[in-house]
């Protein structure tokens, strides 16, 4: 017989459960929902003893644990200290918190991060949201039911801030049990989007592709005991199986970002200044200031991913291109490392645009400025407030506002925002068809806000492509996608 110990998000207990585990039952499971102690001194270390206590008192001689959110910091405690009882455990739309790593450090909600930060913080608990709109700031609500969102809401109790503050304590000991993680994609990655993370290199990813590591994806917000309660009791189930999909090592093929750009570019020289590439066109120089168009890359990319985004072919072979029709191709690397480095990224881009307008090449009066996936949300800052010589803004597969388990509610990186006051700045937008819904959304928002402030906005739609589709997909409709893009931009440029 299967057996399950269930460990909820904060502020929940196990009522969140009711529909899952009844599903879970009817299957012929063990359940056991844990309803965690909220009491104001309770911390992090009792939270993994109750777990613990219920792992201990199943019937079944092995158990899978799921953690939601919060509920993986002691679902992991719980593990290291009963490795041998726990036959796997299951990432629910959670981290991976490793040793020493408080709850805090994957909270969505970034004011209640700060807050907690202080010194003077004390052991007031932290009040779960008032109304039903207010849990955006906790995670997706997408597809969860009004009623269900107001039961939630009605019942969910004041979180004990030492169970956030706490390092989890990890030995290592469950090291080698299997795992699952459970994504749901409105509200932050999907399983592309992982593969995609663990084919840039980083050694800290390489686990997820280990053949004990399975993923499962629900297309709904961080609620699925709510939104999808069949659909997660069937993952579950296949978790608890073994079955899931499995991702591919990094070097087991050459990964995406790394493949041929889709035209064939002349390689062109390049002149490197700190972490700013130019390519000029030939003929350049001081007497002859030409345009630059700016190409931004995404992210997060890992610090220690070799090469870096500027030797990528895609973004070698755009600003080849764009310097073989006679406009300066400018690329950069900027540190959006991780999600709460979008500060230090916009510096960084903003630095690099400084450093090309006062080359005496460049006419500093016409500089367009391209943006990536993710890597979008840095242009928020131009779009609010276009400088004279900013002539254009284009985005391609980009991203236009935060994901809610990003915890960058408020944030200022919100082009679907600040879209509101681009006035008559030229933007263009490139949009693949078979682009992640999560990521579509925020394209549709986007599109839906500007065209409603009349902003100047052309799309470029790219028929069967996929993000990253310079690299991966090579059609005669993503190689002219490529080539209306670039024209849309260099005419803005050359004041078309």
């Amino acid at each position: 017989m299967t057996a399950f110990v269930l460990v909820g998000e904060v502020f929940t207990g196990g009522w969140i459960w009711d529909e899952v585990a009844g599903r879970l039952r009817e299957a012929g499971a063990e359940v056991h929902a844990a309803a965690l102690p909220v009491d104001p001194g309770t911390d992090l270390d009792a939270h993994v003893r109750h777990v613990v206590r219920l792992v201990d008192g199943a019937a079944a001689e092995q158990v899978v644990l799921v953690g939601h959110g919060y509920g993986i910091h002691p679902v992991l405690g719980a593990a290291d200290l009963r490795p041998g009882r726990t036959a796997r455990v299951v990432h629910l739309d959670a981290g991976m918190p490793q040793d020493g790593d408080p709850a805090l450090k994957l909270l969505p909600d970034g004011e209640v991060r700060e807050r907690l930060l202080r010194p003077d913080a004390g052991d007031e608990p932290v009040a779960p949201p008032a109304t039903p709109d207010a849990w955006g700031r906790w995670g997706s609500t997408e597809g969860v039911p009004a009623a269900a969102l107001e039961r939630l809401t009605r019942l969910a109790v004041p979180q004990p801030p030492r169970t956030l503050t706490a390092p989890l304590r990890l030995t290592g000991a469950a090291a080698r049990v299997p795992t699952t993680g459970v994504l749901c994609s409105a509200g932050g990655a999907g399983i592309e989007t992982v593969q995609g993370l663990v084919d840039l290199g980083d050694p800290r990813l390489q686990a997820l592709a280990d053949p004990r590591v399975t993923f499962f994806e629900l297309a709904t917000g961080h609620w699925p005991m709510l939104s999808m309660p069949g659909e997660l009791a069937d993952a579950l189930l296949g978790a608890a199986a073994g079955e899931g999909h499995r991702l591919t090592p990094a070097g087991a093929e050459p990964p995406p970002h790394l493949r041929p750009f889709l035209l064939d570019v002349p390689e062109r020289h390049r002149e490197r200044h700190g972490a700013v590439d130019l390519y000029l066109p030939d003929g350049a120089g001081p007497g002859r200031p030409l345009p630059a168009v700016v190409f931004v890359h995404g992210g997060p990319v890992p610090a220690g991913v070799r090469p870096t985004p500027r030797d990528w072919p895609a973004f070698t072979g755009y600003a080849g291109y764009v310097a073989g029709l006679g406009a300066v191709g400018v690329t950069l690397d900027h540190r959006l490392h991780d999600i709460a480095d979008y500060a230090r990224a916009a510096e960084d881009v903003a630095d690099a645009v400084a450093l090309v307008r006062a080359d005496p090449r460049v006419d500093a009066d016409r500089v367009a400025l391209w943006f990536f996936s993710a890597g979008a949300l840095l242009s928020a800052q131009w779009i609010a407030a276009p400088p004279p010589w900013l002539r254009c803004v284009a985005a391609t597969y980009p991203l236009f506002a935060p994901m809610s388990a990003w915890g960058m509610t408020g944030s200022r990186f919100r082009p679907a925002d600040a879209v509101r006051t681009a006035g008559r700045l030229p933007l263009v937008v490139t949009r693949v068809e078979r682009e992640r819904p999560e990521i579509a959304a925020t394209v549709e928002e986007f599109l839906a806000t500007a065209a409603g402030c009349g902003a100047a906005v052309e799309v470029v739609d790219v028929p069967g492509a996929r993000h990253g589709f310079e690299t991966v997909d090579h059609t005669d409709e993503t190689r002219g996608a490529v080539e209306q893009a670039v024209r849309a931009v260099l005419g803005h440029l050359r004041g078309a």
